[in-house]
């Protein structure tokens, strides 16, 4: 029983080194992610238009669909949420640092300030399937290399996004597995998840990607993961 104890507190201690390491690696991609969306949609604004956070309904246009049980819903309401959530907690921040410094209070947030405010969920559903010809083909396409694939991309991204939000509540990143009806834990995933990080990051940028290669600890702590014999 001292042993199984023991081994728990070394699996705990572990998952909170392998959480820390990979939202560090995550953060660095969500920044990068972000600034290549926003840079990708801003050339598609039109000449005089505004920023495309403040134009939901042209990227963004309610689509009302039929669900099997007969309700209809609005296809485009979580990024519309998103926005404007976003917007408002942005206008409030910058409301109040005018205040407080004695400038003149703004009516509208500062685009970027609106962009930094939305989550990685937001840029995560950007690649969906359902996103490819209002925003895929025509803008987010040139926030990549050429020729990248939006599915795989989405698969990607979707995976990186699942991780993240395990981290970011403290849930265990290993899986049990059993191919012989012994369980055992695997990081297998972890692995794919890594090697997923790099691939996106190099699709943006190569000097990121070099970069989180470079510096990343996930290898060498997932490497150290406590073993069914550790004491």
């Amino acid at each position: 029983m001292a042993g199984d104890r023991r081994r728990a507190l070394h699996l705990y201690d572990w998952n909170a080194s392998i959480t820390a390491a990979f939202l560090l690696d995550l953060g660095h991609l969500e920044v990068a992610l972000r600034n290549a969306y926003d840079g990708a949609l801003s050339l598609g604004v039109p000449a005089g238009g505004r920023h495309w956070v403040f134009d939901p309904p042209r990227y963004f246009p309610t689509r009302w669909k039929t669900a099997r049980n007969g309700v209809r819903y609005n296809t485009n309401q979580e990024p519309q949420r998103l926005l404007a959530q976003a917007t408002q907690t942005a206008l409030i921040a910058v409301q109040a640092a005018a205040r407080a410094s004695g400038r003149p209070v703004p009516s509208i947030p500062p685009p970027g300030k609106v962009v930094a405010e939305l989550p990685f969920g937001f840029w995560r559903f950007l690649t969906a399937a359902k996103h490819e010809k209002r925003l895929w083909v025509p803008h987010l396409h040139r926030a990549f290399a050429a020729g990248t694939s939006r599915s795989e991309l989405d698969r990607r991204v979707s995976g990186l996004h699942e991780l993240r939000n395990r981290a970011a509540h403290h849930e265990p990143l290993l899986r049990r597995t059993s191919t012989t009806g012994v369980f055992s834990l695997c990081t297998r995933h972890l692995v794919q998840r890594h090697d997923d990080l790099l691939v996106v990051a190099q699709l943006i940028s190569p000097d990121l990607s070099d970069h989180l290669a470079a510096t990343s600890s996930c290898l060498s702590v997932l490497a150290r993961r406590p073993r069914a014999d550790d004491r």
